[in-house]
């Protein structure tokens, strides 16, 4: 009978095997105790003819139940958790495991180390990358240094294999001697009916040849089921020519019946075992046992033999249900690897053609391979050219982004150097005392800065500096040498104290709309006094600001309103110089940038929405990012109303 795989192998094919297997019948009569002694020697021939027939080797069912399963080739959990080791800690337990342990025993271990050391080797990149951005370096430039560890890793690896394939060369080795070796003991066994001895002698070199059989080791697979049937033809033989005494052959079927129950029991036993794998392995183990251990008593024979494959056709069937529930599961990890290579393939083919454009794919890019490491193994033949695709789209949009930054690189270099133009030119300025012509020409110098693209990013904090403090020296010269002359700002310091006054009299009617229109007034006849002495602005304009939101802290308004009255008020103060002007477009600049950046951020919100509506917890997730959108919004809208502030009063200056 043909050779089959126990996963393959159903309760019907076990059945059939157990009727072909267990037909014999053993004759339980007794010998004539006064036969003559031809008599006897018929009588003890009969009886090994009986013992003959009780061979129990189950031929075959024994084939495909020893058979090892491809599936088998699945790891076992280890009982180690080596996730919180340094790189050296687990360079160190990898070396103690190979030069200790059994090389068969550590490749769950094994794996487990070179996993969580490529992930802190990861981790140790990303930290050394961060380091390297914070001290001004690009990203796209950053190279990191050889780990000196993940040699000793790749070593040690390969000393491993190294073992193993020599381990397997003489587990090869040793079965071919183990294969002569058998064919030495039927030498042997062919040789027992021709001797000329005593049967007590013969049966115990019989017995001897048996327990070398037994002792040796295993044979190549190809040769075990011809070598089995070649042995059991000359046991058959010995049988039939020697003669066995009717003792001898019941203690042999009790020893047998002991041995093959404790079998029962450990195989019953495995029915609790948490590790299929493990579980399956153990019984095939049991079943070469079982045809090893030969015949018992006739009584207990289909009793025993139902007993063992009750429990060999439930592990066998939790055995083939653990793959089928695997192999469903990779399935579903395949469905869901190749919806994120078409969504990367996607992104990879767009042409951007701006930083904001790159900065926005990329964050989509780098959140599909996140989701990426959360799926599981995809089939066998499927996982590595599922991983290519999606590698390859991701390679190719990153390239992309390499030779994009690479041109830019070029143009940020000549906008650097207009830049240091523009910084020669205003420092040519900055000591003159022709206050109108030389602020028309700083003010002119600063428009040509802002239509000037981006510098590189370690260049970009000095040169802005550097033209900043020659205006700034300018302007703060101008306006000392106006605040000195101007004497009409006597007049609107006594104005403003006046007024100050008046707001602290200020008695709320109820109304809050009026109140609130009485205070805008008060902020009107502020803005239209003017300067006053540059030593007594910022104590003057504190009281005021003191005195006016003491009053809008006692009107009921919303808070988005106050915040919006107060930056007005701050608007208000800057504006009255020209220091104060550079500063408020200063901070116009700024809200533009958080703007703009605010309504890209609440584009990806919107987009994403449609991203997680297949997601497994859809509600939560669409749930946080509305709550993100609807916050995006009031601070898109807050941001519009302080630069229309700012625009307004640039409009009445």
């Amino acid at each position: 009978m043909e050779s089959k795989d126990l996963k393959n192998s159903t309760e019907e094919e076990l059945l059939r095997s157990d009727n072909s297997s267990e037909s014999a019948d053993i004759k339980n009569d007794e010998p004539n105790q006064e036969a003559t002694p031809d008599e006897k020697v018929l009588e003890e021939m009969a009886i090994a003819a009986e013992l003959l027939d009780q061979q129990e080797t189950h031929e075959e069912w024994d084939d495909h139940l020893i058979a090892e399963p491809e599936a088998t080739a699945v790891p076992a959990e280890t009982s180690v958790d080596y996730s919180g080791l340094s790189e050296f800690e687990l360079i160190t337990a990898l070396r103690e495991l190979i030069e200790k342990q059994d090389v068969n025993d550590i490749k769950d271990h094994l794996d487990s180390i070179r996993i969580n050391f490529y992930k802190s080797h990861k981790q140790n990149i990303q930290e050394l990358k961060k380091k390297f951005i914070a001290d001004g370096g690009v990203e796209e430039e950053f190279l990191p240094e050889q780990d000196p560890y993940e040699q000793d890793l790749k070593d040690l690896l390969n000393r491993y294999r190294d073992i193993k394939i020599e381990q397997n060369k003489k587990v090869e080795e040793e079965k071919e001697k183990n294969l002569q070796a058998k064919f030495d003991i039927i030498e042997e066994l062919k040789t027992l009916i021709n001797k000329q001895e005593s049967l007590d002698k013969t049966f115990l070199e019989f017995r001897d040849l048996q327990r070398k059989w037994h002792e040796t080791g295993q044979v190549p697979q190809s040769h075990v089921k011809d070598l089995w049937e070649t042995y059991n033809h000359h046991v058959e033989i010995f049988y039939d020519y020697v003669k066995i005494n009717k003792e001898l052959r019941d203690l042999d079927l009790k020893r047998n019946l002991e041995t093959k129950t404790k079998l029962c029991e450990k195989a019953e036993e495995l029915l609790l075992e948490p590790s299929v794998i493990k579980a399956f392995r153990m019984l095939q183990k049991f079943h070469e046992q079982w045809r090893e251990i030969g015949p018992v008593p006739r009584d207990f024979r289909e009793e025993l033999w139902e007993r063992f494959k009750a429990a060999t056709v439930r592990i066998n069937k939790k055995h083939q249900e653990y793959f089928e529930n695997l192999k469903n599961d990779q399935i579903k990890n395949l469905e869901a690897k190749t919806a994120l290579c078409e969504k990367a393939e996607e992104i990879a083919d767009v042409e951007l053609a701006s930083h904001k454009d790159w900065d926005a794919k990329s964050k989509e890019l780098i959140e599909l391979q996140k989701v990426w490491r959360t799926i599981g193994f995809a089939p066998k033949k499927d996982n590595n050219r599922i991983y290519e695709r999606f590698r390859q789209a991701c390679d190719k949009f990153f390239s992309g982004k390499r030779e994009f930054y690479a041109h830019k690189k070029e143009d940020q270099q000549k906008n650097l150097q207009l830049k240091i133009e523009l910084c020669e030119l205003a420092e040519a300025v900055m000591e003159s005392s022709e206050w109108k012509k030389t602020t028309e020409e700083l003010i002119n110098i600063q428009k040509q800065w802002k239509e000037i693209g981006s510098v590189p990013r370690r260049q970009s904090d000095a040169v802005w500096k550097r033209f900043r403090k020659a205006c700034d020296y300018f302007f703060e010269r101008k306006e000392q040498n106006f605040r000195k002359a101007d004497e009409a700002q006597l007049e609107n310091l006594q104005n403003k104290e006046v007024l100050i006054e008046e707001i602290k009299n200020f008695k709320a009617t109820g109304d809050d709309n009026s109140d609130f229109e009485s205070l805008r007034a008060f902020q009107h006849r502020w803005a239209e006094i003017g300067h006053v002495p540059f030593e007594k602005k910022d104590d003057i304009q504190t009281r005021y600001r003191d005195a006016i939101n003491a009053q809008f802290d006692n009107l009921r308004i919303d808070e988005r309103s106050r915040t919006l009255t107060r930056f007005k008020k701050r608007v208000e103060q800057f504006s009255g110089s020209n220091k104060g002007q550079g500063q408020i477009r200063n901070e116009r600049d700024k809200y533009m940038s958080k703007l703009k950046q605010l309504e890209s951020d609440l584009t990806l919100l919107e987009n994403n929405i449609g991203f997680f509506a297949n997601t497994k917890n859809a509600e939560s997730l669409i749930r946080d990012i509305n709550r993100k959108i609807e916050k995006s919004k009031e601070e898109i809208e807050m941001l519009k109303d302080k630069i229309r502030i700012i625009d307004s009063s640039e409009d009445e200056d």
